[in-house]
């Protein structure tokens, strides 16, 4: 109970909000040319000095302490070390995903906010390795992280980027390691499925949907986004529309692969019925999948028992993700965010990994789920993230955090390890 009685102390004797003010101000403080602005901040910071100074001479810890008033509030403090007390051990790597987690096209113009990337930086300096794990394209991600963690950083040695939910991974300053491209693994069976998709996605759509969605640069997945602003109706509507068009090339080009197969001759008249066979399985797969078929009156009309095991097996390895108003991808079920993470702390030398997973979506949860059962790591997520990732974090350490907010998690996950220290 001590450490617990040392929080109780250091929140109730000192004004720990207005030290955390002075935090703010100091480390947030924009760069500027002004000798009056200047003259504040050094104000600030010696003003901080001083209360970090107070609480150093009442605490046998009082450095530590110091550190972790200046960060997080009560609240955050005492779950911070609930995690520590739980699980023994600090965290020794971040996998975090970017959109509507780290950013939030809601409520920060879809920018990461000055405070996430001020903490990341922490974090760094601390010797914590950062993935980002992300279902964008690597230029993408890369341009991002250089502008707002430096070029410095993000060519540290310590920084990967999983990218297109886990085909390939970017880990810069490892040599021959930096790029390794997972999808290299995947036999022909699969690649080149996605390449009769790819081929035809965008040249054989119906004029609407081609002229409301665009195909993502990826290396490997086959990703339709909207035209319009993501989360509006339009968006919504070409989207599933584009859901059912993806599923039904899939069904197509898996048909194709399998007819006349050694296990299972599907016959003319069934590779015809391969989008039925893909809407079918997708849809027992996925109730949003199977809303969307409902909604669009596209439902299969059979059920997954009558998908022919070759072209079953098949669709077994492939993905077909569907986000609301947002995206509708195919992917491998080979290549997820759980391969890519274990790839890029591999590559990070991170031999004994304990996360912290942040995430919003499906792809994330998988992440989760893996961080839970190898006793890898904790989750967290915003208070919009899915159903089933939000059922999740609060089934486990219920770290859900604001809209826009990444930055408070990340703060209290940073006082766990302080706190490691006492």
């Amino acid at each position: 109970m001590k450490r617990y009685d040392l929080l109780y102390r250091l929140y109730d004797e000192f004004d720990t909000d207005r030290l955390r003010e002075y935090q703010d101000f100091v480390d947030l403080f924009p760069p500027v040319d002004s000798r009056v602005a200047l003259e504040y901040w050094q104000d600030a910071s010696d003003e901080l000095a001083a209360r970090k100074g107070e609480i150093r001479e009442a605490f046998d810890d009082g450095e530590v302490l110091g550190e972790v008033a200046a960060r997080t509030d009560r609240d955050g403090a005492f779950t911070a070390l609930d995690l520590h007390s739980e699980y023994g051990r600090g965290l020794n790597a971040l996998v975090l995903d970017v959109d509507e987690t780290l950013r939030s096209a809601g409520g920060t113009d879809n920018e990461i906010p000055r405070d996430t990337l001020h903490v990341l930086t922490e974090f760094h300096e601390a010797g914590v390795p950062i993935v980002i794990c992300t279902g964008q394209t690597l230029e993408n991600v890369k341009g991002f992280a250089i502008q707002g963690l430096g070029n410095e950083l993000v060519h540290s040695g310590d920084v990967s980027i999983v990218y297109e939910a886990g085909t390939g991974v970017f880990t810069p300053g490892h040599g021959s390691n930096t790029k390794r491209l997972l999808y290299d693994d995947l036999d022909d069976d699969v690649v080149d499925t996605f390449e009769a998709i790819r081929g035809r996605v965008l040249t054989e759509a119906p004029a609407d949907l081609r002229r409301g969605v665009h195909l993502q640069g990826n290396e490997f997945n086959v990703t339709l986004k909207p035209n319009f602003d993501i989360g509006s109706p339009q968006a919504e509507d070409v989207i599933d529309c584009g859901l059912v068009y993806l599923l039904d090339l899939l069904g197509e080009a898996v048909a194709a692969r399998t007819d006349g197969s050694a296990d299972d001759h599907l016959g003319n008249a069934d590779v015809g019925a391969g989008p039925a066979f893909a809407r079918a399985y997708y849809a027992d797969a996925d109730p949003e999948i199977a809303g969307v078929l409902a909604d669009r009156d596209a439902a299969p009309g059979l059920d997954a028992d009558d998908v022919p095991p070759a072209a079953a097996a098949l669709f077994d390895r492939i993905d077909v993700a569907y986000y609301h108003a947002d995206a509708a991808e195919i992917g491998s079920r080979e290549l997820n965010k759980v391969a890519g993470v274990g790839a890029a702390l591999d590559v990070l030398d991170v031999s004994d990994p304990f996360v912290l997973v942040m995430g919003d979506s499906k792809s994330d949860l998988r992440v989760m789920r893996w961080a839970e059962g190898e006793d890898a790591g904790i989750a967290a997520a915003p208070q919009h993230a899915s159903v089933d990732v939000l059922d999740h974090v609060r089934a486990t350490d219920g770290l859900v955090f604001d809209r826009g907010d990444s930055a408070s998690l990340l703060r209290t996950a940073f006082a766990m390890n302080l706190l490691s220290d006492l």
